[in-house]
């Protein structure tokens, strides 16, 4: 498998630069929270984790990084509403876990609740 796990980083043309060398990748795990434009370099806003995945030709992906505490000026479950929502006109398969759930890497079948789409 080809797995690219994005690390805190802002989004830039070097996802696009892995993606060409190394790609399709079966699977990108990218941070998906505690975003702010004062942090555009150190951490990924929901539609660019989204974009990123794309840019690396990514087969699925997994926002990490997230639902767990609030850190930045947004709700702590902000995050992965919105990349869920921008998902939408992407249609990257993403893995959305219960946290501590577990997740089989090589599984692309595998189903999670939609725990974190019903919260309020």
């Amino acid at each position: 498998m080809k797995i690219v796990i994005g690390g805190d980083s802002g989004y830039d043309m070097h996802f696009k630069e892995i993606g060409d060398s190394f790609g399709p990748i079966d699977l990108a795990i990218l941070e998906n929270g505690q975003y702010d434009p004062q942090w555009k370099y150190i951490h990924l806003a929901p539609e660019e984790v989204l974009m990123a995945a794309k840019d690396l030709k990514a087969k699925r992906v997994f926002p990490v990084h997230n639902s767990k505490f609030k850190m930045a000026n947004h709700a702590w479950d902000d995050p992965m509403r919105k990349v869920t929502e921008f998902n939408k006109s992407y249609g990257i398969p993403r893995l959305a876990p219960r946290i501590g759930e577990t997740v089989f890497l090589k599984d692309c079948n595998q189903l999670f609740s939609n725990w974190r789409e019903t919260l309020s």
